[in-house]
């Protein structure tokens, strides 16, 4: 309830500031003051960002991260927090088109080519056929089945990471909520699902997935 309190305080204040959730893109906007929020994306440019393999699959245009093209991963690897997050909370304004899928991981590290072996990813697929997991799961840790977004339709992800705790929100509503076990084990292809720390990437899935991106901000957390 808490983390729920902490966004709502956050969303209200960054949707009178920038059209959070607006149908057209504006420029980056400054974070509430005192809130600790700060922005990653300059809405002009990705500086600070880092592409892997088909690093045209990316574009700024408008105010926004466009991910268009053949799969790629764009790594943050700018100076906030030296791009290692511990404890912290994301704010992201996302824009899916029919049938896309893409994600935002955390807790994982530059790679050069193929999906990412380190951290864990917020799910981003409100109709993509190919996989039933939706928008907000925790992919194949704890999955949602109903997609809490409509596509063509921005909305506000929020994923908020404190010790061994992860929740994941959209608009505001709690989707997932997890706790990390003491001994966690997972299979010999997930092994690095876990939590340790590490920065931030969003997903190009496939030339058919067209993902938009904007406002994004981060809290790291003490």
């Amino acid at each position: 309830m808490k983390a729920l309190l902490t966004y709502a305080t956050a969303f209200f204040m960054l949707a009178g500031l920038s059209g959070a959730v607006g149908s057209t893109a504006q420029a980056q906007q400054n974070p509430p003051e005192g809130e600790g929020w700060v922005s990653l994306f300059d809405g002009e440019s990705l500086d600070g960002w880092t592409a892997s393999e088909n690093k045209e699959t990316f574009s700024v245009n408008d105010g926004q991260i466009v991910v268009d093209g053949e799969r790629s991963h764009l790594f943050y690897t700018g100076e906030v927090a030296n791009h290692n997050f511990d404890d912290f909370e994301l704010l992201v304004d996302v824009k899916a088109t029919p049938g896309s899928n893409s994600g935002i991981y955390f807790h994982t590290e530059y790679q050069e080519e193929g999906w990412p072996s380190n951290g864990y990813e917020a799910q981003i697929n409100n109709t993509y056929e190919g996989d039933p997991r939706r928008t907000a799961s925790l992919y194949a840790v704890k999955d949602v089945k109903e997609a809490p977004a409509e596509d063509n339709e921005w909305f506000t992800m929020h994923v908020r990471v404190k010790g061994d705790s992860i929740s994941i929100g959209v608009d505001g509503e709690t989707m997932v909520e997890y706790v990390e076990p003491d001994d966690v084990e997972r299979p010999e292809d997930m092994s690095g699902r876990v939590l340790s720390s590490g920065t931030i990437a969003l997903q190009g899935h496939d030339p058919e997935s067209v993902v938009h991106f904007k406002n994004i901000y981060v809290k790291p957390l003490e």
